[in-house]
């Protein structure tokens, strides 16, 4: 049974020694219509589910404004505002969206200035808490995007900058210029390719928030699924409390459009793998291949880093 504020088993993680928020977050990507594009199919139903979230406790958010793009933290202001105290809702800016399933990179200061200005608006407040930004552009320089996020948190309306889907080299390139609350990567006990930066993390106090958090493959799932039926479980919700012993800086935002399914998510943060259990799921490995080669260590121009490293990414 699913009870009320069952996202605080979880735990508690914080956001650039500020902000702490229990450690089962939501992602609203998934509220949007086809393709990530327009409205839902049932709003009062995404309204519902973003209530519900709070209901169970959950008290950090991720969007994006490339989610509908717009309609994701439109429907997070509509349904939650105004907001609860203690709710951190995280959103991140650097693509345009032509159409349904396309996107495109726009990471240039005069972009990102725009989309901030656009965030505050639509989710109704006066200060991001922490924005990050989407995806390194291959066509603009990584130091250029990170100096403009640096510029709008001294004018205030941003209180902490994270990253998302970016190397090692990235986040300390990035540190050089700003202080960086956390990290956004794809992640999974079937995916482990940014394990090091998972690690580099834990080490230094940063947020990692991992997206995608199901894995893939079918060595995957025929373990997934064993565990999960010796806990009378869904395998998500392994998949979950795997990533939540992982680490005590993990951060995971499963995402979804289904009231019922938000509860199975929640529920994950009560679940107590064994020792066993855990060594089975971290045995799995490449069924996400890894593609790593050099990327973010052994190029050393920015664009031909940017460019390596965006062919390997699928979007957030």
């Amino acid at each position: 049974m699913v009870n009320d504020k069952m996202a605080g088993l979880a735990g508690d993680v914080l956001l650039g020694g500020e902000l702490s928020v229990h450690r089962l977050g939501f992602g609203a990507m998934r509220l949007t219509g086809a393709g990530i594009w327009g409205p839902p199919r049932d709003k009062k139903q995404a309204l519902a589910v973003l209530r519900r979230a709070i209901e169970l406790g959950v008290n950090f958010i991720d969007t994006a404004d490339s989610y509908g793009p717009a309609v994701s933290e439109e429907l997070i202001a509509e349904a939650l505002f105004p907001y609860p105290s203690g709710l951190v809702i995280a959103t991140k800016g650097g693509w345009n969206r032509p159409g349904p399933d396309q996107w495109t990179h726009d990471a240039s200061p005069a972009h990102l200035r725009q989309a901030v200005e656009g965030s505050l608006k639509r989710l109704r407040v006066e200060q991001l808490s922490l924005y990050q930004l989407h995806i390194p552009d291959p066509a603009v320089s990584f130091d250029a995007s990170v100096e403009t996020l640096a510029e709008l948190q001294n004018e205030g309306k941003i209180r902490l900058i994270g990253l998302s889907n970016v190397t090692q080299e990235h986040v300390e390139r990035a540190r050089r210029i700003v202080p960086i609350a956390s990290v956004q990567n794809r992640y999974s006990f079937a995916d482990r390719e940014w394990d090091y930066v998972v690690d580099y993390c834990e080490r230094d106090r940063i947020a990692f928030i991992p997206w995608y958090p199901l894995g893939a493959g079918a060595v995957a799932g025929e373990v997934l699924n064993q565990i999960a039926d010796a806990h009378h479980a869904k395998p998500i919700q392994i998949a979950l409390a795997w990533l939540l012993r992982r680490s005590p800086i993990m951060l995971p935002i499963p995402g979804t459009s289904s009231p019922q399914h938000i509860e199975q998510n929640v529920a994950a943060a009560a679940m107590d793998l064994t020792e066993r259990e855990y060594d089975q799921l971290a045995a799995v490995r490449e069924l996400v291949r890894p593609r790593r080669a050099a990327v973010g260590h052994a190029q050393s121009s920015d664009e031909g880093r940017q460019s390596s490293f965006m062919k390997r990414w699928t979007m957030t």
